[in-house]
């Protein structure tokens, strides 16, 4: 059932919520009881200056009567509906439901949101765990401490006979060891409190660096007019090691803004989708330049948002430029099934894949992956081996298609519960 034909059980609801008899509704709109009763059964359209009249009547803006109040609530239901483990909702009957109970259906709705949220956080707060090495070692530091606080306390507590000074050892051990743990504990708590006075907040230059690109939509039109990157200002990055990142970035940035100049590129894009292939070959530049060049043009020169992520040989992210829908793990756990990771197995191949992401949203992408190797350290020594992946959404015409692979965020987030390639069970096994 459509939403726009449901007003008449919304004037229904509201009417029976203010303590109206439908006869005394129809005379203060002057309408016949019988013809309002045919409206509240959804039997006759309504509009116009007697829609404005009930809505008047009944207190309440005539949107409320036509979309109902719980028009934005459907498409959170419908999320919710299919999110739902070991449940099958009629999701049929949605919009009825929320236009009968809009108090529950905001209930619902507002519980999913908290839901997806938390699982978000989660996943940040995981992920800063289990690789943000400074966090790693306070850990470390914490946990060892207070184990040997408690070998030592336990000692002192089962032993009935110590000599006195076996006994003043000991006491001398747990004080040190419990200062060690108060400063430890005061150093980690002062590191999660993230304060403003600190020189790097994050402890992860390369948050601060994407931050960076990010505030400036990728584009720096000093170095697209021939600049070098060196004019660009980082005053407002916070630590020496994101200034000297970005300005590594910035360097690659301006060569492939030299390979392919601006306007260049736009009449190369011309009415036509971008193809890196072609677009390789007509300015004789490798496949991973073009991509980067792709993921940082001006809005308006793609009919598409461009995200780009670019990683090493051990799976961990270099840079992450992303678009909407598009989730990875900063701290390396990613699903070993995107394209990018899938290059490196097939270096100096390009690799082109419809991918679908699963999760509380699908979303799906077209992605173009291409890894090769970044530099020789000596002869007889193995190269050290980048790869790059350009991400688009998929036109919506072609997203009904079968998406050539279905990858997740991570395992932990991931609902896929048959892929062959997980590595541990994904917290939505467990109803969460």
């Amino acid at each position: 059932m459509m939403r726009d034909t449901l007003t008449g059980s919304r004037i229904r609801e509201r009417r029976q919520i203010a303590g109206l008899r439908q006869a005394e509704l129809a005379r203060r709109v002057g309408i016949s009881a019988s013809y309002l009763n045919l409206i509240e059964h959804n039997r006759r359209r309504i509009g116009g200056k007697l829609l404005v009249n009930i809505a008047a009547a009944l207190t309440v803006e005539p949107s409320v009567l036509t979309q109902g109040i719980e028009a934005t609530l459907i498409s959170a239901l419908r999320e919710a509906a299919a999110d739902a483990v070991g449940q099958q909702a009629e999701v049929d009957g949605l919009e009825e439901f929320a236009s009968r109970f809009p108090g529950w259906a905001g209930v619902l709705a507002q519980m999913h949101r908290r839901v997806v949220s938390l699982e978000r956080t989660i996943e940040t707060l995981s992920d800063r765990l289990t690789h943000d090495p400074h966090l790693a070692a306070s850990m470390h530091e914490v946990l060892s401490t207070a184990a040997a606080i408690r070998s030592t306390a336990a000692i002192l507590a089962e032993t009935h006979e110590i000599e006195p000074e076996w006994q003043d050892r000991f006491h001398r051990n747990l004080h040190q060891d419990a200062e060690r743990l108060a400063d430890s504990s005061k150093s980690l708590v002062a590191y999660l409190d993230d304060s403003d006075t600190a020189d790097d907040r994050r402890g992860v230059p390369l948050e601060d660096v994407e931050a960076f690109f990010d505030r400036h939509a990728h584009h720096f039109p000093e170095i697209e007019a021939g600049g070098p990157s060196a004019d660009v200002d980082l005053s407002t990055l916070d630590s020496a090691a994101a200034r000297t990142l970005t300005r590594d970035f910035l360097d690659i940035y301006a060569a492939d803004a030299a390979a392919m100049p601006l306007d260049a590129v736009k009449a190369a894009l011309e009415g036509v989708e971008p193809d890196p292939l072609r677009l390789a070959a007509e300015f004789s530049v490798d496949i991973a330049t073009v991509l980067r060049r792709l993921a940082t043009l001006p809005e308006g020169y793609l009919t598409r948002p461009a995200g780009l992520v670019v990683c090493d040989a051990s799976g961990s992210i270099l840079f992450n430029k992303s678009v909407p829908g598009f989730a990875l793990p900063r701290f390396g756990e990613a699903c070993p099934l995107w394209p990018m990771f899938q290059a490196l197995n097939r270096p100096l191949v390009p690799i082109r894949k419809r991918i679908i992401q699963l999760g509380r949203t699908a979303a799906v992408f077209d992605c173009f992956a291409y890894a090769w190797p970044q530099s020789v350290s000596g002869y007889d020594d193995g190269p050290a081996y980048r790869s790059v992946m350009l991400v688009r959404a998929a036109e919506e015409t072609m997203q009904e298609k079968q998406a050539v692979a279905k990858v997740g965020p991570s395992c932990r987030v991931c609902p896929n519960n048959d892929c062959e390639s997980r590595r541990e069970p994904s917290i939505l096994s467990e109803g969460f």
